[in-house]
């Protein structure tokens, strides 16, 4: 194809596609470099560990779903019958020739997003769970209700630092996180699964029509827009203004490698003085 003659709308179709598909090889080869100091086996994952995958057989595909990463989003467009009980001998045979993806997000803004939906707008569950013990420890509060409802309607929910204390607190580490703030590389083992697409929730939009393309369903599948309140990374210095230094330190070593893996830069401004 002559590109000095081809018409101007083709020839940006060329470049967007040489862009993303430039975009996506420095993200893999980053996974690559940050990894290879890694010597495990798959075989090493337990059941609990594959729990975050699910198999689409219809597409031929495997998706490493993260909460609060556009999951929901993914589940609804594409995934028509999740495997909840991912068998390992059937992943790995399926991962030679599936196509394997997964969204990341900013991590400090991935915590920010998860204590917005689970410590603020709690259910049961995360009351029950979380919620009453962070009460506890970190408000000091007693005599808590035990239904979710009526601790709404008190206006008891923790605060933001209160949320950060329970995650650097030695009794909370004994403990793999929850998954809805565990760390993103924990749940989708990006140094043992190696990965044919690595989306970004930033450029969530571009990136979803780029993966539909890849597996040929852009024609069949349209990929519902992004929430207007959803957590932005700008947003993030007055989240952490409550959050002292010595402690937005340490949360950075938590999540490291998440940063480090998945090309987040190190937010300075916060960490140092």
């Amino acid at each position: 194809v002559c590109l000095c003659c081809a018409p101007s709308k083709y020839l940006h179709l060329v470049f967007a596609a040489t862009k993303f598909s430039e975009q996506q090889r420095l993200r893999k080869a980053l996974l690559r470099k940050q990894c290879g100091g890694v010597n495990q086996s798959l075989v090493n994952l337990n059941k609990i560990d594959l729990k975050n995958f699910i198999v689409d057989d219809k597409h031929g595909i495997i998706y490493c779903y993260i909460p609060k990463v556009a999951c929901t989003n993914w589940k609804r467009t594409l995934i028509e019958c999740p495997n909840a009980d991912v068998c390992l001998c059937v992943l790995q045979a399926k991962l030679k020739h599936y196509t394997k993806f997964l969204f990341v997000r900013d991590p400090f803004v991935h915590l920010i997003s998860a204590y917005r939906d689970k410590m603020l707008n709690y259910d049961q569950y995360f009351f029950k769970g979380y919620v009453r013990v962070i009460l506890q420890r970190y408000k000091k509060q007693t005599d808590l209700p035990h239904n979710h409802e009526v601790a709404k309607k008190n206006g008891l929910r923790p605060s933001f630092y209160n949320f950060i204390q329970y995650i650097l607190d030695p009794r909370t580490q004994t403990y793999e996180f929850e998954p809805h703030w565990r760390q993103m590389y924990r749940l989708c083992h990006p140094c043992l699964i190696e990965y044919d697409f690595v989306g970004h929730q930033e450029s969530l939009q571009e990136d979803a029509q780029e993966l539909l393309k890849m597996v040929k369903l852009e024609n069949d599948i349209k990929f519902p827009p992004s929430y207007a309140n959803m957590t932005s990374a700008d947003s993030v210095m007055d989240w952490f203004q409550s959050v002292p230094l010595e402690d937005r330190r340490k949360l950075y070593r938590i999540f490291k490698e998440d940063f480090q893996l998945f090309g987040y830069r190190r937010p300075t401004e916060l960490l140092e003085d």
